[in-house]
């Protein structure tokens, strides 16, 4: 007897109908089989599934089982398909009465059976939300720790399990499970930001760098000494930045259920993450990867802040994996079994010394030679920092914008952007389309003209001046760029002028 039950796969963060299908023959000799690309833990699932069936009071079947997971030509990982291969065979065997069988194809399930029955989380539970809601399956069955995170999603009614007896209950019709409501677990506190313009003494100039990168999205790069405030700056980059847009903060809950993070947040109400690797990491650990790939710090700084502080500590090579992201927003992981793709569309803010000794303020090309010329020019601005004296720090009466106007500043900056060219953000202008928003006033196309040639420009560039300067006259909520804009953009080129 057949019998199935829908479950689910990850591609990437998205999630694929995976159907499991369960046959018990009583004539052959005991033997299952696990057929559809299952890895080691998929396999072992079956030794998991007999013992928690037996010892949640039910007898595991005798004779030959076959079970296959469909599709068969992509991989099944992990002990996610533990639940739905023991509802299937407990449907062949009739402990599942007729209607619970048929109630059982109605919605999908998840989750990992420990061995006295008790149902455990697994991952990717949010990309099984979006999933059912687009299969139009209204109830997902799983563990009790992941049902908060489906709860978010509208229409779909996420139903917490505890065991694999209660499940039987459930689709029994004996004893229904409650439906779960949003998730309100704190989670880690991975580095959100607690820091405003407020917290930064003096360097009026950087906190207007901060300004023109939350207005038009434009990577930062912070050059200075330690203790001039690099680090507290990055962190109070995200109060400047909008909310997040409910269909950007599933995606990015998306990224974090894929990678295994617990969610965090009431519900859809998210600040936007910030992301802070160490400069030891590798390759796979900010861009993604390993043997089954996962997102990497990258894809969970999405929407988001990634901070390097360091930035010529990190190994060469991994920061120029990051030139695919910086540009295209997106990583894309190559395997001989196929290519996943993890969004990565987040605000690059770098922190540098001087020096290796950190010491004094004039830089030392061999230390800052490190960082290559492409990946430096992916950077729109480049910001030099001293250091406040005491004395001016004593002297502070806090003047300047709070991080409330300045946060309006760049909303107004934002919908301005919006009703020229959608939702493309100035950073990202190019081409055609760059030459028709930035029109320059002819004081300001002759200044530029200087500029490039006395700097020695590249393209790229010479288009992240033109992008800086829209970004300032949009401030200004100037139509078109004017001198000052083109003299303030040429000002957050520091490294041009260094090596120049």
């Amino acid at each position: 007897m057949i019998r199935t039950i829908d479950s689910f796969l990850l591609d990437g963060i998205h999630a694929q109908r995976c159907r499991v299908e369960v046959d018990v023959s009583g004539s052959s000799r005991p033997t299952t089989t696990i057929v559809g690309l299952p890895d080691s833990a998929v396999r072992e699932s079956i030794e998991r599934v007999r013992t928690a069936i037996v010892n949640s009071g039910h007898e595991f079947p005798l004779g030959r089982i076959t079970i296959n997971l469909s599709p068969a030509d992509q991989r099944k990982e992990g002990p996610v398909y533990d639940l739905p291969i023991a509802l299937a065979l407990l449907a062949a065997t009739g402990v599942l009465t007729p209607e619970g069988a048929r109630a059982s194809l109605q919605c999908l399930a998840a989750g990992e059976l420990a061995l006295d029955g008790s149902l455990r989380p697994v991952r990717g539970i949010v990309g099984l939300g979006i999933l059912a809601r687009r299969l139009k399956r209204p109830e997902v069955i799983v563990p009790v720790e992941n049902a908060g995170e489906i709860a978010i999603i509208d229409g779909i009614r996420a139903l917490p399990a505890r065991s694999l007896g209660q499940v039987i209950l459930h689709l029994n019709r004996i004893e229904l499970l409650p439906a779960a409501s949003p998730s309100r677990t704190s989670g880690e506190n991975r580095g959100r930001a607690v820091h405003g313009l407020g917290d930064i003494k003096g360097q009026e100039g950087a906190k207007r760098a901060l300004i023109v990168a939350a207005a038009g999205w434009h990577h930062l790069l912070l050059l200075g000494p330690p203790g001039c405030g690099k680090t507290l700056m990055a962190r109070a980059l995200p109060g400047l930045l909008p909310s997040l847009e409910p269909e950007a903060c599933l995606e990015l809950m998306q990224i974090e259920s894929c990678a295994g993070l617990p969610l965090h947040g009431d519900g859809m109400a998210r600040q936007r993450p910030v992301r802070s690797p160490h400069h030891t990491a590798s390759s796979p650990a900010i861009v993604g990867g390993g043997s089954h790939p996962r997102p990497g710090e990258a894809s969970l700084a999405h929407h988001g802040v990634l901070f390097l502080d360091e930035l010529p500590e990190f190994d060469r090579r991994v920061l120029e994996t990051l030139r695919q992201p910086l540009e295209d927003h997106v990583v894309t992981i190559a395997r001989v079994k196929g290519t996943l793709t993890f969004p990565a569309k987040f605000l690059l803010v770098a922190a540098a010394n001087p020096s290796r000794s950190g010491q004094g303020c004039r830089w030392e090309h061999g230390y800052m030679s490190r960082l290559s010329r492409p990946l430096l020019d992916r950077i729109d601005l480049q910001v030099e920092v001293q250091p406040v004296p005491i004395r001016r720090l004593r002297e502070d009466s806090g003047e300047g914008l709070s991080t409330r106007e300045a946060a309006e500043l760049v909303a107004g900056a934002n919908r301005i952007q919006r009703q020229r060219q959608g939702i493309v953000p100035n950073s990202m202008l190019a081409g055609d389309e760059l030459d028709r928003h930035a029109l320059m006033t002819s004081e300001a196309d002759a200044f530029m003209d200087e500029a490039a040639e006395e700097l020695g420009l590249s393209a790229r560039g010479w288009n992240s001046i033109r992008r800086i300067a829209r970004t300032t006259a949009d401030l200004a909520t100037r139509d078109r760029i004017e001198l000052e804009d083109v003299i303030e953009a040429v000002g957050y080129r520091a490294l041009d002028a260094g090596m120049s």
